[in-house]
Formats: C-alpha cells, structure tokens, sequence
C-alpha cells in the first residue's frame, strides 16, 4: 500500500503541491481542466481523512510579480464545482500573513488555494529562504505535481527538507506517474515496444539512445523519421528534416544493431503538396518521395507493419503522433498506432502514453481508458525516459 494511502490526515495541515497550470481563454474560463481533475483523488483523501488542504502551484509565465490576468483566483470557483461540498479559500499570496493567518484558521474539511508561486521570482530560483516560508504553512507536505518534478524549483525541490521523512510523501498522481515509468523502463515485460514520433530527431536523441537498453523494437514515425531516411541515402522531397542530425541518425541506427534493437521506420507516407489541410495527397515511399512533395503522415504499408510489431508486444511507450494528425486528412496512422496500443493492451500488455501530443491524440480519438497509464507529466516524463535524475522526485524520496 502507498504511503499517501496509508497515511491519517486528521486534523492536519497538509500542504500540496499540485500542477493547475490550465489554460484560460480571455474570459478567464478555463478550457481544459484536466491538470486538475488529475490531483482531486489526492485532495478528496485528505478531506476524507478530516484534513485541511492548502494547495499552491505554477500558473502561467508572470515575468515581473504580479499579473491579473496569471491570478490562481481564476481556478478558485471550478475547484469548488469540482469539490462539491468542499469550502474553498483563497490567499492573495502564497507566503505572508494572510495566507498564515488562513492556514491556521483552517476547519477540518476546507482547502487554501493560495496566490500564483511564480509572483515570487524566489520560486524558480529554487531560493531556500522561500522554501522555508512556504513550509511553514503545513504540517505535512505532499507533491502531488509531476509535470514539474523536472524542475529545481522551491515548492517542488527544496521544501521537502523541512519536513521529516515521515510528514513528506507523493500524491496519488505522482504516485501513479512515478510507478508507471518505473514499470515501463526498470521492470519491462518483453518484447518491449517503444513508439516514438514527433518533429524533430534532436528532440528525442537522448530518449532513443537510452531506451537502447531497454526496448526490444523502436517504432519511428513523425517528421523525424525523414531525417533518418535521408541518413541512409533516401529522397526525401520536401519533407521535414534536420540535416544538422543526419550523423546522430545514423549512429543511432548503427546502436541499435550493435545493441539488437529492430528500429522499425515507415516504409511508405502519405504525401501532400503543401502543409495544410486542403492540400493535394498521395501516397509514396518514404525514401521516395518526389521533388515538391512532403511526408504528413505514414502510409498503409507502414500502418499494417507497425501495427504487428505493437500486437505482439507486452510492453508499450507511446511518445509522440505519426503524422500531423491535427489535420483530418493526416490522422490515420496517429489513429491506428492508437488502436493497435488499445488492442494490445485489452490482450495483457502494459502501455504508457506520455507526451502532450500522443496524450492528446488518445484523448481525441477516445482511447484513454484504452491504454494502461496516460501520463499527464510532458516535460517531466521526457526527463524520465532520457534517464534523467528529477529533482522534484528525489527531494521526497531521500532520506
């Protein structure tokens, strides 16, 4: 059983750390609330328990203090219709004597939503003085904010050392993402299948060189994986490519043998004259693709071959769309790789989606509750599968 989940928050102050970095439109309504829904089980338990939640969290790029339009007042109204019951509190800061003054004032069963963290240039400076004054609200703290675990900041990297070990812990997103990922890359069933798409080669390097020694198949697809066809001597037409990483390419592709690694690359795209929407299409191989055409999505043969590859597997890695699946005429094979994962999964494997454009692809076409674990983490769970060491994590786990 979990730490969080064994623990009694009666009567107790407890601090969270939470990711409610939603975004607005310019009638401060918020249109998509998922960040938030994501952390409500965690708060439910504490209130449950007859504890007393203060919650503080990022929100927007304020660049010089305060700014209305990056209040947190803006959430305090849809955290209530989202804690039906619940009485919500706001503070105008997230340190001083208001917030004091309302923390300790706090009944059982009400939840603090304090002030904006990053009005506090100390936030991001990871400042100890500010950690301190910020611990001093609670009795007990929980991060509960995976999307910034791979930032040293604060509230989310320094804070921890001013509780013991015992009043410091994960919430129940944190602890979902935190086992997910160690499932996936340190306790593998194999065949282990990572899909990753995506613009650019030079953004997922360190996370395909790593996966190097844990996946049995590497499935590339996006715009990246023109820079690999062109690697190996392919025409390319007008499709995306980095030329700068044609040499990283083919090193990767030199790894991955030495290592026994199969990289599956589409074999045919299908093409469009220009990028957009009503753009002619064709179909054509993909290190054949004609002079003024460019690569949008992986074609039919691609579509078959990756989704055999996938069907076979026990583990699954979703990073990243085979195509620009924003665009209708350029979804199907982003749609397929999702149906094959939800296929695969239904028949025992274990699949996790990361990264906000495959999260919001199985959003899109209906396939979350499909799929194992969809990570809410972008930034933070790239870290992860780069191999990367997150402050945000470390910090509650040390001793």
């Amino acid at each position: 059983m979990s730490k969080f989940s064994s623990s009694n928050f009666k009567d107790k102050k407890v601090l969270t750390r939470v990711d409610f970095n939603v975004p607005l439109n310019d009638k401060f309504e918020i249109t998509d609330d998922t960040r938030m829904r994501a952390t409500i089980p965690t708060i439910k338990k504490i209130l449950a328990d007859g504890g007393k939640v203060i919650l503080m969290s990022h929100f927007g790029r304020p660049k010089k203090g305060p700014e209305e339009k990056y209040s947190l007042k803006h959430l305090a109204g849809h955290l209530g219709e989202l804690l039906p019951g619940a009485n919500i509190l706001f503070a105008n800061d997230c340190i001083g004597g208001q917030a004091y003054e309302l923390a300790e004032n706090m009944k059982p069963g009400e939840v603090l939503l304090l002030e904006n963290l990053r009005f506090h240039k100390e936030e991001e400076a990871g400042d100890e003085d500010f950690a301190q004054k910020l611990s001093r609200l609670g009795d007990v703290y929980v991060n509960d904010a995976f999307g910034t675990a791979h930032r040293a900041h604060a509230s989310t990297a320094v804070i921890a050392k001013f509780f013991d070990v015992e009043n410091r812990m994960f919430g129940l997103l944190m602890e979902g993402e935190v086992n997910s990922a160690e499932k996936v890359f340190h306790h593998s069933v194999k065949p282990f299948t990572a899909i990753i798409g995506g613009a650019k080669v030079s953004d997922k390097i360190l996370i395909i060189e790593n996966l190097l020694e844990q996946a049995t198949d590497i499935i590339i697809g996006g715009g990246m994986a023109y820079t690999f066809m062109k690697a190996q001597g392919g025409k390319i037409g007008n499709s995306l490519c980095e030329d700068d990483r044609l040499d990283i390419a083919r090193l990767l592709l030199k790894k991955a043998e030495e290592a026994g690694v199969r990289i599956h690359l589409p074999e045919d795209s299908i093409i469009a004259d220009k990028f957009a929407a009503d753009a002619g299409t064709s179909s054509a191989p993909s290190n054949n693709i004609p002079d003024g055409w460019m690569g949008l999505d992986i074609g039919e043969q691609a579509r078959k071959r990756f989704t055999e590859v996938i069907k076979r597997s026990k583990t699954i890695l979703w990073n990243g769309p085979m195509g620009v699946f924003e665009m209708e005429k350029f979804q199907s094979g982003t749609k397929a790789i999702a149906e094959a994962v939800a296929e695969a999964t239904q028949n025992g494997a274990y699949s996790l989606v990361g990264g906000g454009d495959s999260v919001a692809a199985v959003n899109q076409f209906g396939f979350t509750d499909k799929v194992s674990y969809v990570s809410t983490g972008g930034g933070a769970m790239l870290e992860y599968f780069e191999g990367k060491t997150l402050p945000g994590i470390a910090a509650v786990s040390a001793l």
